[in-house]
């Protein structure tokens, strides 16, 4: 079982604030024989629409030394599993969980559109201190 990611255990109560039912803590998924693990699979009933929406949520926190470093493993991570979720559970959709700071001082905007549109990154973006949802970047 992989470490938590610091942020881990606040993503997961906004989550559940939000009204989302926490399914998976962690989301398994194979690659082969390798064991990965996505942080968090999470459903949300939708009563109008008779359905509900399915997400897998990678939490980031973007604090070690090199920005760059740290967003080159984030969206390496970020693609595997986007790819393995299609496979496993195409309902699903996987986004990166940053908390606001980190999206606003810490991430460039070249950074930032790279991300989104180039590699089209969905971010969840979460404000720590008051616990809530800022901005589903989809």
């Amino acid at each position: 079982m992989p470490a938590r990611d610091f942020y881990h255990d606040i993503v997961k109560r906004i989550l559940i604030n939000d009204g989302w039912d926490i399914t998976h803590d962690p989301y398994p998924l194979k690659l082969g024989q390798k064991d990965l693990f996505i942080d968090l699979g999470a459903e949300k009933i939708l009563a109008a629409e008779k359905g509900s929406d399915k997400i897998a949520v990678e939490i980031k926190s973007f604090v070690g030394r090199s920005v760059i470093n740290d967003a080159e493993n984030a969206l390496g991570q970020y693609l595997i599993y986007r790819k393995l979720l299609m496979r496993k559970d195409s309902e699903r959709i996987l986004f990166m969980a940053i908390d606001n700071e980190t999206l606003v001082d810490t991430l460039s905007d070249e950074l930032k559109d790279l991300l989104i549109k180039d590699f089209e990154v969905k971010f969840l973006v979460f404000d720590k201190n008051e616990e809530k949802i800022v901005l589903w970047q989809r």
